[in-house]
Order: structure tokens, then sequence, then C-alpha cells
């Protein structure tokens, strides 16, 4: 069976997001959209994995977490959540039409 590159990709809501396996021209609607799915599902607390490399990704989330109004605030995780490769996401409480 061949892959279909258009076809949907199903992410479980579950409160960590692994950007490894998505090009950077897909992590800005990505990321909006799963923490709006977070949201959504009562999940506050999100852990966005970027990876430590050269830090380009990780700017491209905190770029993008800095512009979406439901993001209350957001850190770099502690060591054990990570370190500087994750990003923990803080969302304000409610849904996302309500922001």
């Amino acid at each position: 069976m061949e892959w279909d590159e258009d076809e949907p990709i199903a992410i479980p809501i579950d409160g960590v997001l692994d950007l490894h396996t998505f090009q950077p021209r897909e992590v800005k609607a990505l990321l909006a959209d799963y923490l709006a799915a977070c949201q959504e599902a009562g999940i506050l607390e999100v852990r966005v994995i970027h990876g430590k490399g050269r830090g380009e990704l990780r700017r491209l989330v905190e770029a993008t977490l800095g512009r979406l109004p439901l993001v209350a605030s957001f850190r770099l995780a502690e060591g054990e959540q990570g370190g500087w490769g994750a990003t923990i996401v803080t969302l304000r409480a409610g849904s996302a039409s309500e922001v």
C-alpha cells in the first residue's frame, strides 16, 4: 500500500506533540490546530517536542505560540521533560472560539 502525503494523519490528542516527523512549513497550522484540540479536550498543559538541533524549529514554535490567543504562557521544559528540546505550553481555560 502506497502512502498518500495529501492524506490527513491522525494525531492523538494527549497533550504531547512531537514535531520530528513534520516539515517546518506544516508547523504553524499543525500547532494551532493541535493546541485548539487540546483546549477543547480540557488539556491545558501541552508538551511540544521540537528537538535541540540548531534551534530553528524551537524559534518557529515560540514565534507561533506568541501569536496564538489561546496560549496563556510557554517555557522551555525542565530536564526530565526534554530540556531545551521541548516547550511546555499553558493554554487558557475555555474553548478556542471564546478566546
